[in-house]
């Protein structure tokens, strides 16, 4: 059966994956983001990203894949869970939207923060040396 929360979302950021890796395998960023989960990491996948089982609010698994490409990362998010109380349809809605208006935040913080007010459109600069 398939769970009552099934988000997913794509997101490009201009950065190195091994930045973004280092960033999502943080345990205190994983609580910062979903403060109302306990996130336990099931799989670490290194440069590609993390899978975690997700307790608490909901129970299901999320998981953050690194996707290089261009000259930045495809950063993907899976969120399959489901209520830990049954509420009603527009309740789980309300999760779903939650969570994701939450998740957008939080990543467009991030790539903010890692571009650095590049201009959209023009390449990552090497690293300085």
């Amino acid at each position: 059966m398939a769970p009552a929360i099934d988000l997913m979302d794509d997101t490009f950021v201009v950065a190195e994956r091994a930045e973004l890796a280092t960033y999502v395998r943080d345990p205190a960023v994983a609580r910062a983001w979903w403060p109302r989960l306990t996130l336990t990491v099931h799989q670490d996948r290194g440069l590609e990203g993390v899978r975690w089982t997700v307790a608490g609010e909901l129970t299901g698994s999320t998981e953050i894949w690194l996707e290089r490409w261009g000259d930045g990362v495809l950063v993907h998010w899976f969120l399959r869970a489901d209520p830990a109380r049954t509420p009603s349809p527009r309740g789980v809605r309300r999760l779903a939207r939650r969570y994701t208006v939450a998740y957008k935040e939080r990543i467009h913080e991030l790539k903010d923060r890692l571009e650095h007010g590049r201009p959209a459109g023009v390449p990552r600069l090497p690293p300085a040396r």
